[in-house]
């Protein structure tokens, strides 16, 4: 029971999963931040160059 303990204690490779895993979330959210910041001004100048050429 001590060798499996020390063992799983001493396993690092599920860290590695879990550290991609969190990298991946936050990259995903200032990706989608991004997109809709971007996506909302780009409504606002296709609106106004829209009402520029009426």
């Amino acid at each position: 029971m001590n060798y499996f303990l020390s063992k799983l204690w001493s396993d690092e490779q599920g860290q590695d999963v879990a550290e991609y895993s969190i990298m991946l979330a936050v990259i995903l959210v200032i990706v989608v931040g991004t997109v809709r910041l971007i996506g909302s001004n780009a409504g606002n100048v296709f609106s106004q160059v829209g009402s520029s050429v009426q």
